[in-house]
């Protein structure tokens, strides 16, 4: 994305990752930020958890949404030569009383949720391994240690094009092109839609015209060949939101989160 903007922005970009406590170093770096359009921040759905579980006191009420570019619904995952070949195998697997551990990439984040949420919904209970990312997760699932996995599909994807690993479902609207063997939830019967998203965000307090001019040449460099290109490589799902709409999503997703955190959600 910063590649692409140099040309579409007609700037010069420098990428600094700020790693830690699950996105929430990175996000209070954009919110500190002079809201002068010179630091844009890349966002997430942990935005909008991570201050309902005390981890931060950053929300996206703190920064002013540029685009959002991505969405990627979670993928029940397992290794192929185990014991289930359904998400209804897994869910009674639980409810007999077998067991059932789920590798996620981290305590608190979109896939431990979207896990926590599809036993809910099931009436089940399983244990949830959390792990530093996604990667370990997979290799605990391709070495045993974990029944499954709840991660994006486009993690997963090259172990599930290698015969290693079989999604059972993805938590979207629709079949990922990724996976395209892989049913919705909703296909199996369970009304559950989870996955993360991302997107760019500015400082609150930037000035509108910075917005304006700095959302037109970001969503120039999100649809250009070169990002795009690089989207379907890694299997990434693409979703377009401007600044305006991205800023009512975030704060809708903030709500919605803290409704969970207080039990008031709909768990849909």
């Amino acid at each position: 994305m910063a590649a692409a903007a140099e040309e579409t922005c007609g700037v010069s970009t420098v990428v600094s990752n700020q790693e830690g406590a699950g996105g929430a170093i990175g996000f209070r770096t954009t919110a500190d930020a002079p809201p002068d359009g010179s630091t844009v921040g890349v966002v997430s759905v942990e935005l909008a958890m991570l201050a309902h579980q005390g981890v931060t006191d950053v929300t996206p009420h703190d920064v002013t949404g540029l685009i959002q570019y991505n969405f990627d619904p979670s993928a029940l995952t397992v290794a192929s030569d185990g014991p289930h070949d359904s998400v209804h195998d897994v869910v009674e697997s639980a409810r007999s009383g077998e067991g059932v551990i789920v590798g996620t990439s981290g305590a608190g984040s979109i896939w431990e949720f979207a896990a926590e949420v599809l036993a809910d919904e099931q009436g089940v209970e399983m244990t949830y391994a959390p792990f530093e990312g996604a990667a370990p997760a997979i290799t605990a699932v391709l070495g045993g240690q974990v029944d499954a996995v709840t991660v994006s599909g486009a993690e997963v994807l090259p172990q599930v094009e290698s015969g290693e690993l079989t999604s059972l479902a993805v938590m979207g609207e629709e079949r990922l092109d990724i996976l395209p063997e892989a049913p919705t939830l909703r296909e199996e019967g369970i009304d559950w839609i989870s996955g993360t998203w991302r997107g760019l965000a500015l400082p609150e307090g930037t000035p509108q015209e910075t917005v304006d001019e700095l959302e037109s040449c970001f969503a120039d460099a999100a649809r250009s060949e070169q990002f795009t290109d690089f989207m379907d490589t890694g299997g990434f799902g693409v979703e377009h939101r401007g600044s305006e709409e991205f800023d009512g999503f975030m704060a809708e997703e903030f709500e919605a989160f803290g409704d969970e955190a207080d039990g008031d959600g709909d768990d849909s």
